[in-house]
């Protein structure tokens, strides 16, 4: 992530878009396999997280792009996003 994006000069509404979406690809890469009860406890808990972090992420995004296309800080923070994440 680049550093700009924990900049305090970013709009709160990016800056928590950047949280979220970092924390949405945090358990994207969590791993979910296996049948112990533990692993199925686990699995739950990850894909409710993705739902919880991850609904919505792209609309977000896109409109964040086209509301700040001209602030070059906030595109900046907001370029090594996938536009399509779910």
């Amino acid at each position: 992530m680049p550093l700009l994006a924990e900049s305090s000069q970013l709009p709160g509404e990016v800056r928590a878009f950047i949280r979220e979406r970092k924390t949405c690809e945090h358990f994207l890469g969590e791993p979910v396999e296996g049948n112990t009860s533990e692993q199925k406890e686990r699995r739950v808990f990850v894909n409710d997280s993705i739902d919880i972090y991850c609904a919505g992420t792209d609309k977000k995004l896109a409109a964040l792009r086209r509301r700040y296309a001209k602030e070059v800080a906030v595109m900046e923070a907001l370029k090594t996003y996938a536009e399509k994440l779910e």
